[in-house]
């Protein structure tokens, strides 16, 4: 069973189609796609049923932590699904992600057993879901993202195009249709680095005046949807 973890800065931007179109040029001889191409990716964000962990998330804590299961595509109970604890302190995000299948996830948030094979990952997942007792699907994040990697290099950066979201048929098995986060044409970038960002891209993004951007995807939607609800 695949187990990550991650230890990074994740630095995110809001783009115009001409910001976006300016970038990918730009990136050229820098960075390369990688062999997956546009992929549509689906996150299942789970949440207690007062949402206080996107609430607490919005208020932009110095450390904040949140849990979804993931797929590329639209997934079957069969396909591999990858269930990724989330968490923010201090600019630098940790993250670890536990490969498995939807049957799996959904006895692990009932509370039967465990989500892999015990080791590290598995106590911190558990000890998250026990301590927030009641986990439940919340919102669904669905977007169509090319990612590009430095040859040799650490860096990595994704572009995310017609982010969307569904409040409702919280499924990862129905479909990759959802309400629009943002204008048409607008694109989310992040930059997702180890150490410092280069300065050739630091220049690439200064002459495209494009700023870093606090944007989080769940956090739109709960603002244009799930405030209303909650």
């Amino acid at each position: 069973m695949a187990i990550t973890v991650m230890k990074r800065y994740e630095l995110k931007y809001l783009l115009t189609a001409e910001q976006t179109a300016y970038l990918k040029e730009r990136l050229v001889g820098h960075m390369e796609p990688d062999s997956y191409g546009l992929t549509s990716i689906a996150s299942l964000y789970y949440d207690t049923p007062t949402y206080m962990l996107i609430r607490t998330s919005v208020e932009k804590p110095a450390f904040k932590e949140k849990i979804r299961l993931r797929s590329y595509g639209i997934a079957t109970d069969t396909s591999p699904v990858f269930l990724e604890l989330k968490r923010k302190a201090y600019g630098i995000v940790y993250k670890r992600r536990v490969q498995s299948t939807i049957p799996q996830v959904n006895k692990f948030f009932a509370g039967e057993g465990d989500i892999c094979a015990g080791g590290q990952i598995n106590r911190e997942i558990t000890t998250f879901r026990d301590f927030y007792k009641t986990l439940v699907p919340a919102c669904l994040i669905i977007y169509d993202r090319i990612a590009y990697y430095e040859p040799g290099g650490d860096l990595r950066l994704t572009i995310d195009h017609d982010p969307r979201y569904r409040a409702d048929d919280l499924s990862l098995c129905s479909s990759m249709e959802g309400i629009p986060l943002l204008g048409e044409g607008r694109t989310i970038l992040e930059v997702k680095v180890q150490q410092a960002m280069p300065l050739w891209l630091t220049s690439i993004l200064s002459e495209g005046k494009i700023y870093k951007n606090s944007f989080s995807k769940y956090g739109e939607a709960y603002r244009q949807q799930l405030l209303k609800i909650s």
